[in-house]
């Protein structure tokens, strides 16, 4: 491992311990040439690695942030805690990444995210979707609130998903 302070490339783990349930490799390493410690995280990288595919054709890397920030974006300041966002982007991205080997396209990943949403929280829902769905006008607004209306509640299970860790 190359040292971030002197660019050296010898030194001497001092300290491994897992964590995120043993998802990783904390490592505390100590440099040979400047005596400095400094950590590195060892982890599992899948072996092909999702691409997202956007509207426009090009490709990027997929990248959890993106989910967890367009999460966060729709819920404002909705009584939602960080912990059901986060369960929430975390299970979209163990979907996607169970379904998908190589490719994605966004359009798919945000009507993931609009389907999870709505199960948790209906005006967070709509936010989400009038960018996914670029909704320009009122009457497309209330289209999809007419259509939001029309659908079945979620089953008690289904609401008590994310539930447990949300606050009011």
């Amino acid at each position: 491992m190359i040292c971030p302070f002197c660019s050296h490339n010898q030194d001497k783990v001092i300290d491994s311990r897992s964590s995120e349930g043993g998802a990783v490799i904390r490592r505390r390493r100590h440099c040979v040439k400047c005596d400095r410690r400094f950590t590195t995280y060892e982890r599992v990288e899948p072996a092909g690695r999702l691409m997202v595919v956007k509207k426009d054709g090009s490709r990027v890397a997929f990248s959890s942030e993106n989910i967890m920030r367009g999460i966060a974006n729709a819920c404002g300041k909705r009584p939602i805690s960080e912990d059901i966002k986060q369960a929430l982007a975390k299970l979209v991205e163990e979907e996607l990444h169970s379904e998908f080997e190589r490719e994605v396209p966004t359009v798919l990943i945000g009507e993931r995210v609009m389907s999870k949403l709505r199960d948790v929280d209906k005006i967070a829902y709509i936010r989400f979707a009038t960018e996914h769905l670029q909704l320009s006008t009122l009457e497309d607004i209330q289209r999809e609130l007419d259509d939001l209306s029309a659908r079945p509640s979620p089953s008690p299970d289904q609401a008590s998903l994310f539930a447990s860790g949300r606050s009011r």
